[in-house]
């Protein structure tokens, strides 16, 4: 098993909040956004948002452009890259759970 796909494993499985940040990563293979925009897509408070993208950047899942505000979200290369790997712990662990 690669790091990347345990990294994954544990940030998704492994960790309270999982389904949260799995949630994201979903939303933001389909387009970049910003946190306001995930926490209305994704019905959940902005600090929380905040709180993981802060967890998904230091872990280099996600990176982001722009000021603090209005800061636009988007996949990393490593996890465009190894996007199937998410796909696979999604479709096995998550997709039932939403």
């Amino acid at each position: 098993m690669k790091y990347f796909e345990k990294l994954l494993w544990w940030l998704i499985t492994g960790q309270r909040g999982g389904l949260n940040r799995a949630r994201i990563i979903k939303k933001l293979h389909d387009r970049p956004y910003n946190a306001h925009q995930l926490s209305v897509l994704l019905n959940l408070d902005y600090r929380t948002i905040r709180h993981h993208i802060k967890i998904l950047v230091e872990n280099k899942v996600i990176s982001g452009s722009g000021d603090s505000y209005g800061k636009i979200y988007f996949l990393s290369d490593e996890m465009e890259n190894n996007y199937e790997i998410f796909q696979g712990i999604w479709d096995k662990y998550i997709k039932n759970d939403e």
